[in-house]
């Protein structure tokens, strides 16, 4: 029997029809996982559908965009009603409307936004309820390189997939006492959304195929929690958000002028940390007051 084993339990995949989603939704339901294959295209969705339960698996087919929230609330009650729980989430849909800064109409950008970042939010508000009263959840959401180190002409892009890892960061707070487990992929695959970005050479070796041993990990029940792991071309790396150990220079008119003199001391990375929460940048700084203080 395969280590990660998802017999009995449910997972719904946004953007299913195609590219990575439904690489993901047949990855899970080789495991076991019973799936529902979201997408806006409903002739996709039942495609990949089809090819699950032709494998032996179950899997269901909805026509639902992450934008309605209507739909994805009756995608929920209806996964509900038929398997009787939800355990996984893994929200895969997405757009691009890449543009400079300068030539993007502010339409493409809210667009974006909508989709990737309020979409998630959206789907994973839908599930929330029920994994906090089931005590048992796993929720990835994709993010991107492009939101974590920029990428030319994907501003809007970008931010959203950037706020994910922040959503990422404070759910998987929120969820810990709930058992649920909530992280971010960053993938890097040939798909309809990237065909027109890399040559055919390039996108030959990275098939989505080769991403969805990161969700088969991020969806069992030894997943981690608040990582975010990025994979391609069957490769496997993680990202952390950290924070120097800085400099303390205190208060006074030429402090401003100070730390530019610092700058090289404030961006060393020599005992850099991932903090905990939020709150640990507080909690350093104060320390450092605190120390000056007891010097003093």
């Amino acid at each position: 029997m395969p280590h990660i084993d998802l017999s009995g339990r449910v997972a719904i995949i946004t953007g299913a029809g195609a590219g990575l989603g439904a690489a993901h939704a047949v990855a899970l339901a080789r495991r076991g996982a019973k799936v529902v294959v979201s997408d806006m295209n409903g002739e996709a969705a039942e495609t990949v559908c089809a090819g699950i339960v032709a494998e032996g698996g179950e899997a269901v087919a909805m026509a639902v965009s992450v934008t309605d929230r209507a739909g994805v609330q009756a995608m929920c009650d209806t996964t509900l009603e038929r398997w009787g729980r939800i355990d996984i989430l893994v929200n895969n849909a997405g757009i691009l409307r890449d543009k400079t800064f300068a030539k993007m109409d502010l339409d493409d950008f809210q667009l974006v936004l909508d989709v990737h970042l309020m979409g998630s939010v959206i789907c994973t508000k839908a599930v929330w309820e029920t994994m906090r009263g089931q005590n048992y959840g796993r929720i990835i959401f994709t993010t991107s390189s492009s939101g974590l180190y920029g990428n030319f002409g994907q501003s809007n892009y970008s931010a959203a997939k950037l706020g994910l890892v922040g959503l990422m960061q404070t759910l998987a707070l929120e969820g810990e006492r709930y058992g649920i487990r909530v992280n971010c992929l960053a993938p890097s695959a040939a798909t309809g959304m990237t065909n027109d970005l890399y040559t055919p050479e390039v996108l030959a070796g990275l098939g989505p195929h080769l991403v969805s041993p990161a969700v088969v990990v991020l969806a069992g029940e030894e997943a981690p929690t608040r990582a975010v792991i990025l994979a391609g071309a069957g490769a496997f790396e993680q990202a952390h958000v950290t924070m120097t150990q800085g400099v303390f220079l205190g208060a006074g008119e030429n402090v401003a002028d100070r730390l530019l003199d610092q700058m090289d001391a404030v961006a060393d990375r020599s005992g850099e940390m991932v903090p905990a929460s939020g709150e640990a940048q507080y909690r350093h700084e104060m320390s450092k007051l605190v120390d000056e203080k007891a010097v003093a």
